[in-house]
């Protein structure tokens, strides 16, 4: 049976055949009816080496850091466009990784440890969601590799509260394999997806891959503000921390992805 990356190079190889044989036409602003799942790919005369358009939907799974892990109850999306090697990835306005909230179990309370939030704000207020965030370039090829950063939601925290940052990202590298991750963690071992091909549409499928990581580290968390009194702002980035176990070096962390992937020719998708 072949790996999953063999196959995703073999769907990127007919992408690039079908490119080469196709005759130069004018790129369409939209991508054509079956493909508006592909919208965050990039057209060849936006980017000349997209050779295929990437659609990659994470259903389910968990994500912990430090003493939080995090349920993905809400599926997120990554779409945009690779190049031959699938070593490159490229995504328009609409394309990247879709924000969306996942709950985080204990709320604000359980992040900060400050029980008097409770006489101040409301059952919802005290609701905490967490945002995965892109701050550079994934690549899906023999693991799915994405620098990101976490946006903790809440009304206390202020706006740019995050753990992560641009320079000193979340890197996880997963695996539908076996990890070899430091101790005090064990490996781990994920599933490879199915593969499926519909030949109508030139659409490659990889259904039900479960990606796993337990050897990157979190750092502490940033910009995280509890405004007193509507204007006495406090930073709580340190008891975030030592209520959260952060920073939480490599080998204290896991995430379990629960993830489906489809790939089709950038020229089938803007013909």
């Amino acid at each position: 049976m072949k790996s999953f990356h063999s196959r995703l190079l073999l769907a990127a190889a007919a992408s690039l055949a079908a490119l080469a044989l196709a005759a130069p036409i004018a790129q369409a602003a939209t991508p054509a009816p079956g493909y508006t799942q592909f919208a965050g790919c990039p057209s060849t005369s936006e980017v000349p080496s997209v050779v295929a358009c990437v659609r990659s939907v994470v259903k389910g799974g968990h994500f912990q850091m430090g003493s939080k892990n995090v349920p993905i109850s809400k599926p997120m999306t990554l779409t945009g466009g690779t190049d031959a090697s699938l070593e490159e990835f490229f995504a328009n306005s609409e394309g990247g990784l879709t924000p969306v909230k996942q709950l985080v179990p204990g709320g604000i309370i359980g992040l900060t440890g400050l029980d008097w939030l409770v006489n101040f704000l409301s059952i919802e207020s005290l609701q905490l969601f967490a945002v995965t965030e892109l701050v550079g370039k994934p690549s899906i090829g023999a693991t799915i590799s994405l620098p990101i950063r976490v946006h903790l939601i809440n009304p206390a925290l202020g706006k740019n509260c995050y753990v992560g940052s641009p320079s000193s990202p979340i890197l996880l590298d997963m695996t539908p394999g076996t990890t070899s991750p430091p101790p005090p963690n064990e490996p781990i071992s994920g599933m490879e997806p199915v593969f499926g091909y519909e030949p109508a549409a030139e659409i490659a499928t990889y259904s039900n891959g479960t990606f796993v990581d337990n050897s990157f580290a979190a750092p502490g968390a940033n910009g995280c503000v509890l405004t007193l009194f509507g204007f006495i702002p406090i930073s709580i980035n340190g008891l975030i921390n030592s209520q959260s176990g952060l920073p939480a070096s490599a080998g204290t962390n896991e995430t379990v992805q629960n993830i489906d992937i489809e790939i089709a020719p950038v020229n089938r998708v803007y013909p």
